[in-house]
């Protein structure tokens, strides 16, 4: 009897832990823009599917995104443009922001990097490498196109722990 709960015991721990890997983000691995993915292939989605905003990675958003007015006030400030003309495309508010923040440390056009994350054409293609938003891919492959000198992965990181802060930020205050 009790060999028999053992592997059930085990089992159930591990059925427990992958669910819960799938429903929250990690900063590893093949999530955003930690991939060494190509052109034409999007990166993983960390959502939920349920149409609310439930933190950084949090789920896929359908029709205008809800931003919080903290955060909001931060992508303008970063992107200088509104936070929904910023953030359309995204797969989330945490990816908008994450990429906002990239923008602003490597100096990248934040309108080259959205294209290139979103798979759709710059406002202002001449501002642009070529091929710039030709397809969908993840923020370490946009950093690694937009400003091949750059340590894709680690700014990628880095972008994502700014971002993941001011999600955090934003629900304190």
């Amino acid at each position: 009897m009790k060999r028999a709960k053992i592997p059930m015991l085990a089992l159930a721990v591990l059925l427990y832990s992958g669910a819960a890997l799938a429903q929250h983000g990690h900063g590893a691995g093949a999530g955003m823009g930690h991939s060494s993915m190509g052109r034409g292939m999007s990166a993983p989605s960390h959502g939920h599917g349920d149409g609310k905003s439930s933190g950084i990675r949090g789920t896929t958003m359908t029709g205008p995104m809800k931003i919080n007015p903290t955060v909001a006030g931060k992508i303008e400030k970063m992107t200088g443009m509104p936070a929904q003309q910023a953030c359309q495309g995204f797969k989330n508010v945490g990816q908008c922001v994450a990429a906002a923040h990239v923008s602003k440390n490597l100096g990248i056009r934040f309108d080259c990097l959205r294209a290139d994350m979103t798979g759709t054409a710059p406002s202002n293609p001449t501002l642009c490498p070529a091929g710039t938003g030709s397809g969908k891919m993840s923020l370490g492959k946009s950093i690694q196109t937009l400003r091949p000198t750059a340590n894709h992965s680690a700014e990628a990181k880095k972008g994502q722990r700014q971002a993941d802060q001011d999600m955090k930020d934003s629900k304190s205050s």
